[in-house]
């Protein structure tokens, strides 16, 4: 877990500090357009070639960037508008477009509009996912995907006070997947699956929004349904991982249906525009209902050879109801003055049924542990007032509270006695509350220069997980300053949080900080550039088991990281003809500073618990683009981009990777 939050954490601030070298932002052709009957049309098309070479790892390439070989369609830009506002069918036409042809990230987005009579928005995405498989697992968890995302939207008089909603959405993921499971005790032996992953989500709604003596209400209804039918078996016997032991699995069948539907409504109320104050409210019910089943058999040998039939049922219905409403009031005594408070209620509840019962040689071991309710309701209210004493000075405060409240009910009955007990229905509960305040000032001392300052310190007396926040402060500081073309920020942050109950303690820190900068001295040349730093330390007590009698205490669990990010880009324009892009990029986190993977014992002497407290790697990504302007009308574009990645303490997931691509750009 450690790794992958690690991994996240770089790869998004590798994606933060730079675009991917394609496709071309350059403009072309006459920016106004050209007129053509009662219409302005303005479009653009950019189409290339892209290439790809990978050393090293390939799966990890392709889990961070993925883009490979091919003829695409970079971009496209449409843009059609009724010169007078008075169309025929329709006033205006956006169509935009990006990677189409196969590129691991597509898109596409399309408005078409009649003035005061309808809207249609349409959105559509491919995304190709890809999770390689780790080598802590053996190569055997992976997952290749592709997730294909649709939003459509009519809006019926879109400029009148009474407006109509009507809207559709379809979420669709498939694909292959690997995973494993281990067989037939603790001692058991790990064993390959294959899975082919069936998810789906279709959502419909319908609406409307009423304005009237200056409210504006909005009511949504909807209807949410997914649905997930991913199978899992085995392709053929198998030894396991351990082909020495006894161990063997002859057939494993698997499946888990989970269907589920979600109807909802959404009420929004606002009162704006009014000189002393203001108001909005929301509200949310969700009448969710869930059903599912799983069930898996699988014959083999244990590990003393002994034959065995294992066969699991997990099944259960439940509704999950849902209510969110919050209220916001805002004042405005004085034109310096702003007080708002807001409330808001959350209740989630899970109501139902679920059973689990499992099977060795028709012999029932294992106690059915039914499930029945959880409940959680949180009650918050927040106050913050906001005073401009002097155009350059103004501060700010707070205070918020909420109280939240989880309540669920669970039993057992066992099995195999005469007259088995019935569930023990004493719900089990517990309640937190928190309590926060902020304070925040804001300085001008001269009109280029804006200092922020603020800070926030909660204390919670029984959060509900070890790593919710308890104890915590958080201080915040950023300076900008604004000069003609001129722009320079520098930021800070601070985090500390420690949550020390009687089962175990955790503590973290996080401290970022960072700079940036921009300069535009002529229009031929503009340079910025970035710099930040994110240090992290957790520390938190665990407990488990080496054996199903073997109980470990006292030891902590560590983890240590230091991220750095830089980078820099600069923009050339040549004799108005050619633009030149040169673009860097480096992020790395150094860890604690070891140089190995069992450094210096800190907080345990298990080498295993050493290797995991720290996890140093580096990212860096070089880019340059070139686009020269053939004709008012059209430009050649090349680019270049090189990918690195490395993992101090091993190289097995390391790669490098050189992309570039040629496209022709034109309107027309």
């Amino acid at each position: 877990m450690k790794t992958t939050i690690s991994i996240s954490l770089l790869v998004a601030a590798a994606a933060w500090a730079q675009r991917p070298v394609a496709p071309t932002n350059e403009p072309k052709g006459n920016p106004r357009g050209d007129n053509v009957a009662d219409y302005n049309i303005l479009q653009s098309f950019e189409t290339g070639y892209r290439w790809r070479t990978v050393g090293g790892n390939g799966d990890m390439y392709r889990s961070t960037v993925n883009y490979g070989d091919g003829i695409r369609l970079l971009s496209s830009s449409l843009s059609v508008q009724s010169r007078e506002g008075h169309g025929g069918l329709f006033d205006q036409i956006l169509l935009n477009t990006q990677g189409l042809g196969n590129d691991p990230y597509q898109s596409a987005t399309l408005r078409i509009e009649k003035n005061r009579l309808y809207r249609y928005d349409l959105m559509w995405r491919s995304t190709d996912y890809f999770n390689p498989a780790l080598t802590i697992s053996n190569g055997e968890h992976l997952m290749d995907t592709t997730l294909h995302t649709q939003d459509h939207d009519f809006t019926v008089f879109p400029q009148s006070n009474l407006k109509l909603f009507l809207g559709y959405s379809r979420n669709l993921q498939n694909g292959p997947a690997l995973s494993t499971t281990q067989l037939f005790d603790a001692r058991g032996d790990e064993y390959p699956l294959f899975a082919n992953i069936r998810r789906e989500q279709n959502e419909f709604r319908l609406g409307g929004e009423l304005r009237v003596l200056g409210f504006r209400l909005n009511v949504l209804r909807g209807w949410q349904d997914f649905k997930e039918d991913t199978p899992t078996n085995l392709t053929s016997p198998e030894q396991g991982n351990n082909p020495s032991d006894l161990n063997a699995l002859i057939s494993f069948r698997r499946n888990e249906p989970y269907h589920g539907t979600s109807p909802y409504w959404r009420v929004a109320l606002f009162r704006e525009g009014k000189r002393y104050w203001a108001m909005n409210g929301r509200f949310t019910y969700v009448a969710g209902n869930r059903a599912f089943v799983f069930d898996e058999f699988s014959s083999g040998a244990n590990r003393i050879g002994a034959l065995v039939n294992h066969q699991v049922a997990v099944f259960g219905d439940a509704r999950r109801p849902a209510a969110t409403g919050n209220l916001t009031f805002s004042l405005f005594p004085t034109s310096g003055i702003t007080i708002t408070n807001q409330t808001s209620v959350n209740n989630i509840r899970m109501v139902g049924d679920s059973f689990l019962s499992q099977y060795d040689l028709g012999t029932a071991p294992s106690p059915v542990i039914p499930f029945t309710y959880l409940g959680i309701r949180t009650v918050a209210n927040s106050t913050d007032i906001n005073v401009r004493l002097s155009p350059w000075f103004a501060l700010y405060a707070g205070y918020h509270y909420s109280d939240r409240h989880i309540a669920s009910i669970e039993g057992q009955e066992n099995f195999g006695s005469p007259a088995p007990a019935p569930p023990d229905n004493t719900p089990i509960e517990q309640s937190n509350q928190l309590k926060a305040g902020t304070l925040g000032f804001r300085i001008k001392p001269v009109k280029p220069l804006t200092i922020n300052l603020d800070a926030e310190i909660g204390r919670a007396n029984r959060p509900i997980y070890p790593i919710s926040e308890r104890d915590y402060q958080a201080f915040r500081a950023r300076v900008e300053y604004r000069q003609k073309s001129f722009r320079a920020s520098a930021y800070a942050r601070s985090d500390y949080n420690t949550n020390s109950i009687s089962l175990t303690s955790f503590a973290s820190q996080s401290r970022q900080y960072g700079v940036d900068a921009s300069w535009v001295p002529s229009e031929w040349f503009s340079i910025d550039a970035g710099y930040a730093k994110l240090h992290l330390f957790t520390l938190g007590g665990i407990d488990y088991f080496v054996a199903p009698a073997q109980e470990v205490k006292g030891e902590s669990s560590l983890y240590v990281s230091n991220i750095h990010t830089a980078n820099l880009g600069m923009r050339f324009s040549i004799l108005k003809r050619v633009d030149l892009y040169l673009g860097y990029s480096h992020v790395q986190d150094v860890g604690d500073g070891r140089a190995t993977p069992f450094g210096p014992a800190r907080y345990t002497a298990l080498p295993a618990f050493q290797a995991a407290q720290t996890f140093p790697l580096r990212f860096e990504s070089p880019q340059a683009r070139v686009s020269l302007s053939l004709s008012r009308k059209v430009r050649w574009n090349a680019g270049y981009q090189y990918y690195g990645y490395n993992e101090q303490f091993g190289g097995i997931q390391d790669y490098r990777a050189h992309t570039g691509y040629s496209s022709i750009s034109w309107s027309f």
